[in-house]
């Protein structure tokens, strides 16, 4: 047993019977998902009653369509611009990096802005926003998908949060 799995049985025998079923679950559904971390994500939500795996679901919906899209076939040239660009003899992979960098600063941009629940640039206007998590209905639960911006790069399939999109 390595280190990781002995720590996760170790804070896992500590819970209570109802928390570790919920727990063992949660660990099940995000190494189903695919996270690396699994164990640290089921933690956190038990740990910290944080609604983890509805963060993980839409950060990870938010990278593979919004960022990763553009590296689809075809994904390009459906913009114009780049289908001249591509005509013209530009390099695909490029296009591909810069597109999706493009991407990642516009949901890192729209995801920290969710999280600020407010328009800091506006005075006068008290309203605000919050991003929630909810039941297989739709019916809200209450838990907030916090700090959404900090957990972004984590979801980088090749491992290197992100750093690739700059080279």
């Amino acid at each position: 047993m390595d280190d990781t799995e002995a720590t996760w049985q170790s804070w896992l025998s500590g819970l209570a019977p109802s928390r570790r079923s919920a727990a063992q679950s949660l660990r099940t559904q995000f190494e189903a998902l695919g996270a690396a971390d699994a164990p640290d994500w089921a933690r956190s939500a038990i740990d910290e009653n944080q609604p983890q795996l509805a963060r993980f679901v839409l950060l990870r919906s938010l990278w593979r369509c919004a960022i990763d899209g553009w590296a689809d076939p075809g994904a390009l040239e459906q913009v114009a611009a780049a289908q001249r660009l591509l005509d013209a003899g530009a390099d695909r992979d490029d296009l591909v990096l810069l597109a999706r960098a493009v991407a990642y600063e516009a949901v890192f941009a729209a995801v920290d802005e969710l999280d600020s629940g407010t328009d800091m640039n506006v005075s006068g206007v008290d309203v605000g926003w919050v991003v929630m998590e909810s039941g297989e209905d739709g019916t809200p639960t209450g838990r907030p998908l916090a700090a959404l911006h900090e957990d972004l790069p984590t979801m980088d399939p090749s491992g290197h949060d992100g750093a690739d999109l700059w080279r």
